[in-house]
């Protein structure tokens, strides 16, 4: 390499050109500093990868020698080619070349405050024909993507579709390539993985839940404004309690209406706590459909997908008037009014 120097005569309108050799220091500077420096960077920027403190890394493989994902799987739980199970947290990690891996970058799953998280599984057993949601698993609130596919035993496999799980408020790392977590303000996925059937069906369920508030605690106990009973004209404040209707269990029998309560003394050992633990109600024997059991003043964290609920005015029977109850639930009655009594047939209470 040379510089050239260059020599302007005014007077004769000439120029010269004068070359000069580098100095052996410049040489050796861009031998020994420069070109090892600009290797390391490039061999740096082929195998690092850095992850924000918010958000995860879902690493996918382009290609293996073990292969592609066995029949049936979505995830590689063993090395194959595609996405894998664990993920990589905030900072710098080593070892994953550019050509042979993509990292994907998801901010963290955030639930508000008071808020439900929903999710929906798209790797795991399928679910069988009479069963609405996915079953309940150990997975540390669906972190553990390992432990939800089944790697620690067949018996701890999740199931593929809507789960029967929640998620309260706080921050979650979750796979985005197995799990979809739908919340109020946001769905939590890989967008370029999903089908445009998948999309559409999220953001339809994204959209019922925000018409039946299932993204907000059920909280009962609040006035209902109906008409006075006394004074049709004018209207009354009176308290609420909720109806539930379960969309999971066995079906009822025929000829029956109303599910009977299961799992509501807190010493039963499959107790669900007002319907908020759907895996004990079922494990109690608890039927899908209208409920027996009501729920009173209170808040519940109930999974909509599982069990909606609709408020309804409690009865107000005024000072001086009595109430007559007619049953729609309980074993068939047997009339005790006797031959005298032509108004209706009386029952046994439960009846």
């Amino acid at each position: 390499m040379s510089a050239l120097i260059g020599v302007l005569n005014f007077d004769s309108m000439s120029v010269i050109l004068a070359a000069d050799p580098l100095p052996d220091r410049l040489m050796w500077l861009l031998t020994w500093v420069v070109a090892p420096l600009v290797c390391t960077l490039f061999v740096a920027w082929l195998v690092l990868r850095y992850i924000p403190n918010d958000a995860v890394g879902v690493v996918e493989k382009l290609w293996s020698l073990s292969g592609s994902v066995p029949e049936g799987q979505i995830m590689a739980a063993g090395g194959e080619a595609g996405f894998h199970s664990d993920l990589l947290r905030g900072g710098m990690h080593f070892g994953l070349w550019r050509w042979q891996y993509v990292i994907h970058k998801i901010r963290l799953v955030t639930i508000p405050q008071g808020k439900i998280g929903y999710i929906y599984a798209r790797d795991g057993e399928p679910l069988p024909p009479s069963q609405t949601l996915a079953r309940v698993v150990a997975s540390n609130h669906f972190q553990d993507a390992r432990a939800f596919l089944g790697e620690r035993g067949p018996d701890t496999r999740g199931q593929r579709g809507r789960q029967r799980a929640i998620l309260r408020e706080g921050v979650y790392a979750i796979n985005p390539a197995l799990f979809i977590v739908i919340t109020e303000d946001a769905v939590y996925s890989l967008r370029g993985l999903q089908s445009a059937q998948e999309r559409a069906a999220v953001d339809s369920w994204q959209a019922e839940l925000r018409e039946i508030e299932g993204f907000d605690p059920v909280v009962v106990g609040g006035g209902i404004k109906v008409p006075d009973p006394v004074n049709p004209d004018q209207t009354l404040i009176v308290d609420s309690i909720g109806i539930v209707t379960v969309h999971d269990g066995l079906s009822l029998l025929p000829g029956e209406i109303i599910a009977p309560t299961v799992g509501a003394d807190p010493s039963d050992p499959h107790y669900h706590n007002n319907f908020q633990v759907p895996e004990e109600f079922l494990a109690a024997g608890g039927q899908r459909g209208r409920q027996h059991a009501v729920l009173t003043d209170g808040t519940y964290f109930i999974n909509r997908w599982f069990a909606t609920v609709r408020m309804i005015p409690k009865t107000l029977v005024p000072i001086g008037h009595v109430g007559v109850v007619v049953s729609y639930y309980g074993q068939q009655g047997r009339d005790i009014s006797g031959t005298a009594f032509r108004h209706g047939e009386r029952v046994e209470e439960g009846e």
